[in-house]
């Protein structure tokens, strides 16, 4: 997926708090297309096989130390090479002084120069769990996110099913909104999906009849959250008379999503249920799951033990 989306640099700065010792042009304009950030020890050291010129080149203590041991003649010469490949950006650790050279050199191959005061440690963890979530494979569901007990909880269904009006209902309830409408999902690891609303319209709940509101402005900051994890997916749909519906939980559901499987579940919708209290429900029996107790199977085994039907 490397290379699909872009984040500007400038953003990278911003987020990072990177200081800029040379920039070619805007940092906004710069584009920086790969999470995989590189340390280019056996670069400078002269070994430029699978070496990625798109990848933002870390230079922490241990290059460093490397470059200043050499004759003045030969640093000058590794780094002519290595910032001729034009790396998207080079970003030297620990506040290390960049030198004249790198900086000459930067300015002749026009490659963006940036510095912190962070151990390379901290700005490699940093740098790529900030690219991870920004290039992550995303697609758009239509649906509504919520945050109820700490679970991100993602609900599906058809228009005017009630989704909207149950995160308000929740967000009254003390819970909090992260997106109506679309949600922005994320791939950012092998087994963790993020969802977040789209800019435009971010705090924002459409009310059939009402309009739209602006949840942050109604009910506070406190009632919304920017992006949340995805841990259970409720499916919202009207009830049908001679469907069976699940009763005890024992069968466990799952939707795939961009490749990751997330529990899923499916609530009947009809006039009378409390959906807002059915979802918070919902949300604790997952989070009791995941540490370990599953009351539907606890449920079922007394239930056997009962029968004189328990497992032998």
């Amino acid at each position: 997926m490397s290379g699909k989306y872009q984040v500007s640099l400038q953003k990278i700065i911003d987020d990072l708090s990177l200081n800029c010792v040379y920039l070619p042009m805007p940092a906004e304009q710069i584009r920086v297309k790969t999470e995989n950030v590189n340390r280019p020890g056996l670069a400078l050291s002269g070994f430029y096989d699978h070496y990625d010129a798109d990848r933002i080149q870390i230079i922490g203590k241990v290059e460093y130390l490397y470059l200043q041991q050499l004759a003045p003649e030969d640093r000058r010469a590794k780094l002519e090479v290595f910032f001729a490949s034009r790396p998207v950006a080079v970003v030297m650790a620990r506040g290390q002084d960049y030198g004249e050279d790198s900086l000459d050199c930067a300015r002749r191959y026009g490659v963006p120069l940036l510095s912190t005061p962070d151990t390379t440690s901290n700005i490699l963890a940093a740098l790529i769990a900030f690219l991870n979530v920004q290039l992550a494979p995303r697609i758009t569901r239509h649906g509504v996110l919520v945050e109820v007990y700490g679970e991100g909880i993602l609900l599906l269904g058809e228009s005017g099913i009630g989704k909207s009006e149950a995160a308000i209902e929740l967000v009254k309830r003390g819970h909090r909104l992260i997106a109506d409408d679309a949600v922005d999902i994320k791939r950012v690891s092998a087994k963790t999906l993020v969802g977040e609303s789209p800019e435009l319209i971010r705090h924002y709940v459409e009310l059939r009849g009402i309009g739209v509101v602006d949840v942050r402005r109604l009910f506070g900051v406190g009632a919304v959250k920017s992006a949340e994890k995805i841990d259970l997916i409720i499916n919202l749909e009207q009830w049908q008379e001679n469907k069976m519906y699940d009763r005890l939980g024992i069968d466990s559901q799952t939707t795939e999503i961009l490749g990751i499987s997330v529990p899923s579940i499916v609530i009947p919708v009809r006039p009378g249920r409390n959906l807002a209290i059915i979802i918070e429900i919902a949300a604790m029996n997952n989070r009791q799951k995941r540490m370990g107790y599953n009351t539907a199977e606890e449920f079922n085994k007394k239930l056997m033990g009962d029968m004189g039907l328990e497992e032998r």
